[in-house]
């Protein structure tokens, strides 16, 4: 039993063999457990999605941080007796994943998409992304994740395809998808709309301009963009601003860069009289803010800047020139006409595409939208606070579900946050011009629209060649992941699942539009509680990143230090909500742990020797130990429970190092040796006892380590099916 035990732990040699041993149980599976008697078939349940990594390379850090909390969950509820669900899969990740193998092509070939056509591009794209499919899975098994391989799902594949066409055509039904044509982040360089999270905003140093944009002009107005202002059709200023109120109504014909344009005065209270000149120069084409203010206003929408970010005036100074150039033409322009007023020097947020590193352009396009804000008599009896026939919006119940503490959300302080995004939500934009994902399920002939899960029957009918933004697809994954849009057993049994574990960074991209889609399409919130994990930074607090030179590898990670200690040194010291640290030396530590672990056992089996068939005569001090230990075990289930993992972590790592270790092995190395056999039958019950106990509450932290003891133990069951110790 201790041959093992003689030398030092070698995780490399253990892992892989743990895991095939898991896997091969089927005990990831609940049905698996519930067939083989380790788990009540009425017990209650405990469900969680994986969120679906993209499939656009391998796994990082920041990965690695999110299955090593999530596996540690999943155990635990595992070993509490839980029908339990740890359902992973993949996220086809249509731009990034389109980009990359585009650039791939381009580089290699020295073609484009359109060099190749649609079919076979995607026959590309779809061997790329089975290959690092294929990469992904490896890394989770590294990491020791406890998922239910069986019911492993893919954003793009058939089932899921089937749940998208479902709900669009249910929303489109109801009026709560439209076509329409409204101002959208336009990426110049990838040729197609992008959500608000695939922006990366960069600080950049730019010139702010103030100007008036002719003589005759009243007003003056400041800029960052002045080869924008070509495309204006009213300046607004707050309805109370004394020094303009006598303009507000008035229109001015001006010749701005050999550009004729008609100027509206008017009065919005979105505008801040503190700011700038306290006018605004409003471009309804080419910004979101005055595309409102326009609506508000009827005013006439001019677009001048075209799709490859040039500008399309008529000119002959700016047409067909790039932003950057026409800026400086225009800037020209106000200073030989003594226009400009003043120049300043700022900082501000420039948008860039998060794939193609394109500033984005917003521009006018006709696409497809989700409304948030159009009224719909609620379908379903189920959901809390939301009465069944009630007229509610889309916002209403990603507003509601959260107030009403129907999800929770860790920490609370993510509540206000969401709370004030989803009040000032615009109508999501769900239209992208590329080929890879969820083909729009709407067909044209003429003027007909026919929009349904089948293509239309007869000729002459052509599909949209748009596909929907992955976050749409992403949306349904707690429960098109379970069956639906059938009713299956899964999505009664599973759902709404118990918690959902995500960085905080998409609360509002993801998280945000699961709340949506599964309050509106199943009439349940798609999960209890919410807890968001922060970054991984390295030691001096840097983001991790190849371009800093810091990147971790956490195979290369793994392989070094093994699977537990990586899983420990991530969540240890980190509470939701907030950036973790990590470093060579806190890896290094918890490896050490492993083998503190390792030669406590060693200890235990071979100076204690065998456990007695029967619990002896405890004496007063073990009796305290016992005590102690069962007090422990009450903490560390109480804040597992509550999903204070690096607290319960923290317990158990000190316990077993500064108290086992140092403490109790050492006094019982005297007790072992002098003691009467009363003594030592005590202290050799109590240390069977102590380090069984520590291995099932260490095991959802540490699981290849304690199961490897365990089964040097001599024990025939997994641990990781044992039950948690009671309490």
């Amino acid at each position: 039993m201790t041959e093992k035990l003689l030398s030092p732990y070698n995780s490399s040699e253990v892992e892989d063999r743990i895991y095939k041993i898991w896997k091969d149980s089927g005990f990831f599976n609940p049905d698996m457990c519930i067939n083989s008697g380790i788990t009540e078939k009425n017990a209650p349940t405990f469900s969680i999605v994986l969120p679906p990594p993209n499939v656009t390379g391998t796994l990082h850090m920041g990965s690695a941080f999110m299955l090593a909390l999530e596996d540690t969950m999943t155990r635990f509820a595992r070993m509490q007796g839980k029908r339990t669900l740890w359902l992973p899969g993949t996220d086809h990740a249509a731009i990034a994943t389109q980009s990359k193998v585009e650039k791939q092509i381009q580089k290699e070939e020295g073609k484009n998409r359109h060099d190749l056509g649609r079919e076979e591009f995607l026959k590309r794209v779809d061997q790329f992304a089975k290959e690092s499919h294929d990469t992904i899975i490896s890394q989770m098994e590294k990491m020791g994740c406890s998922v239910d391989w069986s019911r492993e799902a893919f954003t793009l594949d058939e089932e899921r395809n089937i749940a998208v066409k479902t709900a669009f055509k249910k929303m489109y039904d109801e009026g709560l998808i439209y076509r329409g044509y409204r101002v959208v982040n336009w990426d110049p360089k990838g040729q197609t709309t992008i959500s608000d999270d695939e922006i990366v905003y960069e600080e950049r140093k730019a010139i702010l301009y103030t100007f008036k944009y002719s003589h005759d002009f009243p007003i003056a107005i400041s800029t960052t963009r002045p080869e924008t202002k070509v495309g204006d059709t009213a300046v607004a200023v707050h309805p109370d601003d004394a020094r303009y109120r006598e303009f507000i109504g008035k229109t001015y014909e001006v010749d701005f860069c050999h550009e004729n344009l008609s100027i509206t005065i008017v009065g919005d209270e979105a505008v801040d009289p503190t700011f700038g000149t306290g006018a605004l120069g409003v471009t309804p084409a080419h910004s979101s803010i005055d595309w409102d203010i326009a609506q508000r206003h009827n005013l006439l929408l001019k677009p001048v800047i075209n799709e490859y970010a040039k500008m399309s005036v008529s000119s002959e100074l700016l047409s067909g020139k790039k932003t950057t150039e026409a800026r400086e033409l225009v800037v020209t322009w106000l200073k030989e006409n003594n226009l400009l007023i003043q120049e300043e020097e700022v900082v501000q947020n420039v948008s860039t595409a998060e794939r193609t590193g394109g500033i984005i352009e917003p521009l006018p396009k006709l696409q497809w939208f989700i409304n948030v804000n159009k009224e719909f008599s609620y379908p379903h009896a189920d959901l809390p606070h939301v009465a069944q026939g009630e007229l509610v919006t889309l916002k209403k119940l990603m507003l509601s579900v959260v107030e009403n503490k129907n999800i929770d959300i860790l920490p609370d302080r993510f509540e206000r946050v969401y709370t004030h995004w989803i009040e000032n939500l615009r109508d999501w934009c769900i239209s992208r011009q590329i080929w890879y994902g969820h083909r729009i399920p709407v067909w044209y002939k003429g003027e007909e629209i026919h929009c349904d899960i089948e293509a239309p029957q007869g000729d002459g009918w052509e599909q949209d060649s748009d596909t929907l933004d992955t976050w749409f697809s992403s949306g349904l994954w707690t429960f098109s992941t379970l069956g639906w849009p059938e009713h299956t057993d899964d999505l009664k049994t599973y759902h709404p699942t118990t918690v959902l574990e995500t960085g905080y960074d998409i609360l509002f991209f993801w998280v945000a539009r699961m709340i949506l889609m599964s309050t509106y399409l199943v009439g349940q919130i798609p999960f209890k509680t919410v807890y968001l994990h922060g970054l991984v930074r390295d030691s001096k607090g840097q983001k991790i990143s190849k371009s800093l030179g810091n990147n971790i590898d956490p195979v290369d990670t793994i392989k070094e230090y093994g699977a537990d200690a990586v899983r420990m040194a991530l969540i240890i010291g980190t509470g939701p909500g907030n950036d973790s640290k990590i470093s060579p030396e806190k890896f290094k530590a918890y490896k050490h742990f492993a083998n503190k672990l390792w030669n406590i056992t060693r200890f235990i089996t071979t100076t204690a020797g065998a456990r007695p068939p029967l619990q002896p005569q405890l004496t007063n001090t073990d009796r305290a130990l016992h005590t102690e230990l069962h007090e422990l075990i009450a903490t560390v289930t109480k804040e597992l429970n509550e999903y204070k993992l690096y607290l319960a972590g923290d317990k158990l790592y000190h316990y077993i190092w500064g108290r086992l270790a140092d403490q109790i092995i050492e006094e019982s190395k005297h007790i072992l040796k002098d003691g009467s056999p009363e003594e030592r039958n005590s202290r050799i019950w109590t240390l069977y006892t102590i380090l069984e106990t520590s291995l099932k509450s260490l095991h959802p932290f540490m699981p290849f380590v304690t199961e490897e003891i365990w089964n040097i133990l001599g024990y025939n069951t997994l641990l990781m099916v044992e039950k948690w110790p009671n309490t």
